[in-house]
């Protein structure tokens, strides 16, 4: 598998290789000490959550307050959707920034995003099916929800109808409404909370 880090700091795109014969094909999706090597600290597994989406819903953006932090590894494993990673970070160099990546059930292509960028996604497909992986469980109250259509973030969805949302989604804050609030994080809290994962250096 390919794993890069895209134009936002401590986001990936890993592209696994595909192998087919007659029976059909087989892709290693992600192999976690190639990862932890990538992001720079373990990754672990806190929780697995699974959504369904039909055409044109956008599910997003979506982020988590450190602590306790909810890091993120995305994959599209049935249908077809443009996945968006935002970037939360108040002082980042990349503050408000997005990159897209389309994921399929064909290609197995996945996102990780660290903690601190945010996540959302529009089905392009019906039936559209989207496995998480989360380094931590849920906790409730700690969601940051930011409008996926607020103009000053600008993400060029590619509906080609109305967008299905969640009345907590549409009713969300722009990015600076959020910012100005205190709802973020910092790109600093967020650089320490990763050094903080890292293993301790051995003698």
């Amino acid at each position: 598998m390919k794993i890069t880090e895209m134009s936002i700091p401590n986001a990936f795109r890993i592209v696994p290789e595909i192998h087919e014969d007659e029976r059909g094909s087989f892709m290693e999706l992600v192999r976690s000490s190639l990862l932890s090597e990538a992001i720079g600290y373990p990754f672990g597994i806190g929780q697995a959550n699974c959504s369904l989406s039909s055409r044109n819903t956008i599910r997003g953006i979506h982020g988590t307050t450190l602590p306790p932090g909810q890091a993120k590894l995305v994959t599209c494993v049935r249908g077809s959707v443009l996945d968006v990673a935002v970037d939360l970070r108040v002082g980042s160099p990349t503050f408000g920034q997005y990159e897209m990546t389309r994921q399929d059930a064909e290609t197995g292509v996945s996102v990780y995003l660290s903690d601190g960028i945010g996540h959302a996604f529009v089905a392009l497909t019906d039936d559209a099916c989207v496995n998480y992986l989360c380094s931590e469980k849920y906790v409730h109250g700690t969601m940051i929800e930011i409008n996926p259509l607020d103009p000053d973030i600008g993400i060029p969805w590619e509906l080609d109808g109305p967008p299905v949302m969640s009345d907590k989604d549409a009713a969300a804050p722009g990015l600076a409404a959020a910012a100005d609030a205190g709802m973020l994080p910092s790109y600093e809290e967020c650089l320490e909370y990763y050094a903080s994962l890292r293993p301790a250096a051995t003698a």
